[in-house]
């Protein structure tokens, strides 16, 4: 083999190594939800429509309960974002 293919062997086996660590890291099962769900693509909602029915999950309890019995009583804020 020449320099050249042995020196791309190596990073290739590097960047192998460091996937499968970063994998054993995350927990295959977090990398493939953020493979599968990480899905960006522009909604249409605007300004001032009316929020969808979405059903949402409190982590703590695992409970369900959708949005539509939040709606109405008092005013509702919802803040999307990464916390960690």
């Amino acid at each position: 083999m020449t320099r050249t293919k042995k020196a791309l062997v190596a990073v290739a086996a590097l960047l192998v190594a460091g996937g499968a660590a970063f994998v054993g890291w995350m927990g295959p099962r977090n990398v493939i939800g953020m493979l599968r769900y990480d899905q960006r693509e522009e909604g249409r909602l605007k300004v001032g429509d009316a929020a969808p029915d979405v059903e949402l999950v409190a982590l703590a309890e695992g409970r369900r309960e959708k949005l539509a019995a939040y709606i109405g009583e008092k005013p509702l804020v919802l803040i999307f974002g990464s916390f960690t």
